[in-house]
């Protein structure tokens, strides 16, 4: 041990620094991704005629303070009320951030909700499972200073639908993170796929699997069926990286664009699996996390 108490053979814990950069780049990571069913990427804004990718680039950089003060407040807080509370007052200021760059476009709120609870957590987490729970923890405590008559559409989907959204998935430690993207994503390099490939099989995976509300809130029921079924299809065809699963996808994509159906639940939770991908634990090497080009092919 060192004369700090500290001992020089185990890695310390992320800094916020680290944690919010990570964040960062995991929300860069999932939107320069490409080609994404009905959603932004390089190629455009999907289904979306008020956001394309520069948009959400600079969306995702507006909230790196955002995640760095979440970061610091859960480092010098105890886990309770107290700071469930000073996170949902930091998420405001950050959505409010996020509204002012992007002239009022909702990019990120999703993404925020899910990536400011696992950066929370992450801080002092040994692993991904264990930050997973301990996001649920927070995400399950009460926010007394939430406005009255706060409602997003999202939620006003999970009522209508009775289906489980975002607040229900943090509270569950985040199963299509921990269960499906970050399984599949790793399977997918095992198997010695492009990390653009591993990442469009992980999205579809969740797709496939996922209620996702944002997709309930545009298209209702058949709207969502539309979306899983396409995403099966995709994956059944041998996923994005096959010549007939690349084809099932482009199809996908026209299906989603002309309804103007975006899995953005769906593309958040990937986000949240490429940020718990690449935090540094202690005694596991994260994955690089470097931004991916398009497959040219």
């Amino acid at each position: 041990m060192t004369a700090t108490g500290r001992d020089p053979g185990r890695t310390p814990r992320p800094s916020a620094a680290v944690l919010a950069d990570g964040a960062v780049r995991a929300l860069r990571g999932e939107a320069l991704l490409s080609p994404k069913p009905g959603l932004v990427d390089r190629r455009g804004g999907g289904a979306h005629d008020d956001m394309d990718l520069p948009l959400l680039l600079a969306s995702a950089e507006a909230l790196r303070a955002t995640f760095r003060s979440v970061a610091d407040a859960a480092e010098r807080m105890a886990v309770g009320i107290g700071l469930r509370e000073e996170l949902g007052r930091l998420g405001r200021m950050g959505d409010r951030t996020m509204l002012r760059i992007t002239r009022g476009v909702n990019t990120h709120r999703g993404a925020l909700w899910a990536l400011g609870l696992l950066v929370a957590a992450a801080g002092r987490a040994g692993g991904e499972r264990e930050a997973a729970r301990g996001a649920a923890l927070l995400a399950a405590l009460p926010d007394r200073r939430i406005p009255p008559g706060t409602v997003s559409h999202g939620e006003r989907a999970r009522r209508r639908y009775g289906v489980r959204g975002a607040r229900s998935e943090a509270e569950a430690a985040f199963p299509h993170v921990i269960e499906v993207a970050l399984p599949r994503l790793r399977r997918a390099r095992a198997a010695g796929l492009a990390e653009e490939v591993a990442r469009l099989d992980a999205l579809l995976e969740v797709m496939s699997l996922l209620d996702d509300t944002c997709v309930l809130h545009r298209g209702g029921l058949e709207g969502l069926r539309v979306v899983r079924h396409g995403a099966e299809r995709v994956l059944a065809e041998g996923g994005a990286g096959t010549v007939s699963g690349r084809a099932a996808l482009m199809e996908l994509d026209e299906r989603l664009r002309s309804r103007r159906l975006s899995p953005g639940g769906s593309g958040d939770l990937l986000a949240a699996a490429l940020f718990l991908d690449t935090v540094p634990w202690q005694g596991r090497s994260p994955h690089t996390g470097r931004e991916v080009l398009p497959c040219r092919r």
